[in-house]
């Protein structure tokens, strides 16, 4: 086996490891809306959400991958800058998560390929056009999320005259089952092939594969992809679930169907013209344009502003870890490369221990829900005393 198979291989199972990250931080994408209103207890609802990011493979092609594989060009790459790329991704997936910052894991290793990329060879190294449509959709995304999700919440309480009785939340309670299944089907057709798209630039550099303006990527990796996010989203971002699904905006079975099939309508349009966006950015779009149409409950702006801060900082900073990272494996001797990159790791890798000792897990998350809905009921069933009512 010789050397250049050994760091292939190596490489294609970090991103992997990219790939399953991506899944456990952006699982809350998927299942917050649906905890939140008590349509899933917890763990059912990531097994649910892992099941539609597999089968993802069967409904959509590989646009994002091939829009992904071509951020750098193709000339200039090479399996040390996608290492770089990928572990510098990987790092501040694992970093945000720590801190509990639903940030965009696409945005991140695009971030990691364009700053890897810049070391490498300058601004000639980079596809400006692949970056410009990933640039657009930062923005786009979540706007269509969020008028989409106005739209549809005001449509629907407009045909169900308010939608606050207990038939229509009835039905909307079974209907998110449909609206939370869209979306897990979006996050995998779309996050899955960044993935994918990487993997492919590691073989087409090695030449295991053609490249081009339209690859075709082997089965093998869109399994390993679909596979490897399904997984992670299973180990379940509790970290992150409460943000999504709580502090945003009070979300019930109508808002929360609103929410959900507004964001897998812009995640399905985004996939389809092969633009990586990101799943965090269109689902918080959907939930505040929900909380916006929605009378009986205020979207929290500041919390909004918090998510708005970290999906700002993803792309530069994970461009500055990968770009160091790069310099690291390439200007420096073996052994310090080594060790340095090492101790990288170790202490992604301890603040991800001492987050998952003191993270919430699937228990707590269904105690909070519980408590939130008995204090719910304890507030609509308290009659107001004189002075308040008179307030």
């Amino acid at each position: 086996m010789t050397a250049t198979l050994v760091a292939t291989i190596g490489v294609i199972a970090l991103c992997a490891v990219f790939d399953y990250t991506n899944g456990f931080h952006d699982s809350a994408n998927s299942v917050a809306t649906v905890i939140a209103t008590g349509v899933l207890k917890p763990r059912a609802a990531v097994a649910w959400a892992a099941g539609w990011n597999f089968v993802a493979f069967m409904v959509f092609g590989t646009a994002v991958a091939n829009t992904v594989a071509t951020v750098v060009n193709e000339g200039d790459i090479s399996l040390a800058l996608i290492f770089a790329a990928v572990a510098g991704a990987t790092i501040w997936n694992l970093i945000s998560w720590h801190f509990g910052l639903p940030t965009s894991s696409s945005h991140a290793l695009v971030g990691g390929l364009v700053g890897a990329g810049l070391v490498a060879g300058g601004w000639d190294a980079i596809s400006l056009s692949a970056v410009r449509k990933v640039a657009i959709f930062i923005v786009v995304s979540p706007l269509v999320g969020m008028l989409l999700a106005i739209l549809l919440m005001a449509t629907l309480r407009l045909v169900t005259g308010g939608g606050d009785g207990p038939r229509v939340q009835s039905f909307f309670r079974r209907g998110q089952l449909f609206s939370s299944a869209a979306l897990s089907l979006g996050h995998g057709g779309n996050d899955a092939q960044k993935t994918m798209g990487v993997v492919a630039a590691v073989l087409i550099t090695t030449g295991h594969l053609q490249g081009g303006s339209d690859i075709d990527i082997p089965l093998w990796v869109v399994l390993l992809a679909h596979g490897a996010i399904a997984a992670g989203t299973y180990a379940g971002g509790w970290r992150i679930v409460h943000t999504m699904g709580g502090r945003i905006t009070e979300l019930r079975p109508l808002s929360g169907f609103a929410a959900e099939s507004s964001a897998a309508i812009a995640l399905f349009g985004s996939t389809a013209v092969g633009a990586p966006v990101s799943t965090t950015q269109t689902v918080a779009g959907g939930i505040g344009g929900a909380g916006i149409a929605n009378p009986a409950s205020d979207v929290d702006w500041r919390v909004f502003g918090h998510l708005v801060s970290a999906w700002v900082i993803t792309l530069p900073l994970a461009a500055l870890i990968s770009a160091g990272t790069f310099v690291v494996t390439v200007h420096l001797p073996p052994v310090v490369a080594g060790i340095a990159i090492t101790f990288g790791f170790l202490v992604a890798g301890w603040l991800t221990f001492r987050s998952m000792r003191s993270a919430p897990g699937a228990d707590d998350i269904s105690a909070l829900v519980v408590a939130e809905d008995e204090h719910e009921d304890q507030v609509t069933t308290t009659p107001a005393s004189p002075s308040s009512a008179a307030g």
